[in-house]
């Protein structure tokens, strides 16, 4: 008589069997992108326009108050703030619905078997689309301004691609801790305040004496955002370290995060 052995041990899935996946279910993407969009705006009184309105309404803000208040000399600072505030709203507003989302979708994963980074995905999608749109008005205040504009930009596709891995590696860490822990989406939000006190956004880099500009150096956000706003703002394509201090920050998120979310998913099912 034939004996079957039948084994008991979960068979972890790896980053790529996460990522093949992801492939697989790529329409679903798409749909999950469009509901997030959708739902966002459905009973907003400006609608779309908001993800335009609403930079630029914090810009005006900020500029009158810290231009004044710690009187920068940086030329073209609307231009400068501006493109410190779309990256850093990106970064954050992706990373936490990320999260948020898929704590929300717990009753959905219970029931049929879909990728649970498909969640992360799509929320770094909507943040995409919300921020090419935000580029718009961005656009108006460089002409504006006078800013030059330039070959440089054709580095933009490979700063948003940066930002995207970054924060898709970010996302995928925190919600795979916050499926365990429940406070930790109210931590992180917490460390995104400091963090973005600690990153250039809206202050120049010069602000801090050199003995401190070690901060900058060990924060991965700098890299990633000058990749974003020098050919923004000064119209020139990022030094060879500024890249390259962007390209590891991004590839340590994506596979620390990736590891650490797929390590778990498994046990995602009794814990949401």
């Amino acid at each position: 008589m034939k004996t079957e052995i039948y084994r008991t041990t979960p068979v972890r899935r790896s980053f790529i069997d996460e990522v093949l996946s992801l492939v697989k279910y790529r329409y679903l993407i798409g749909e999950l992108i469009l509901r997030n969009i959708k739902t966002r705006y459905k009973r907003s009184i400006l609608g779309v326009a908001w993800t335009m309105v609403n930079p630029l309404l914090t810009m005006l803000v900020m500029t009158v108050v810290f231009s004044q208040l710690f009187a920068f000399d940086l030329p073209r600072y609307p231009v400068y703030l501006l493109t410190g505030l779309l990256l850093w709203n990106f970064f954050s507003e992706t990373t936490v619905s990320a999260t948020r989302n898929l704590i929300w979708s717990s009753k959905l994963l219970k029931r049929i078997y879909i990728p649970k980074s498909l969640f992360a995905t799509a929320a770094v999608g909507t943040g995409l689309v919300n921020l090419l749109i935000a580029l718009l008005p961005l656009g108006i205040i460089i002409l504006i301004t006078g800013s030059q504009v330039g070959f440089a930009l054709f580095f933009l596709p490979i700063a948003l691609l940066l930002i995207s891995l970054f924060s898709l590696g970010v996302g995928l860490a925190i919600s795979a801790q916050a499926v365990f822990f429940a406070d930790v989406v109210d931590m992180y939000q917490i460390i995104l305040v400091a963090w973005m006190y600690l990153t250039p956004i809206f202050y120049p880099q010069n602000i801090l004496p050199d003995k401190f500009q070690w901060i900058f150096y060990f924060n991965p956000m700098y890299y990633i955002l000058e990749c974003f706003r020098l050919p923004l703002y000064m119209n020139k394509i990022p030094e060879p370290q500024i890249i390259l201090g962007a390209v590891i920050s991004a590839s340590i998120a994506l596979f620390l995060g990736g590891f650490l979310f797929t390590r778990k998913s498994d046990d995602f099912a009794y814990y949401l």
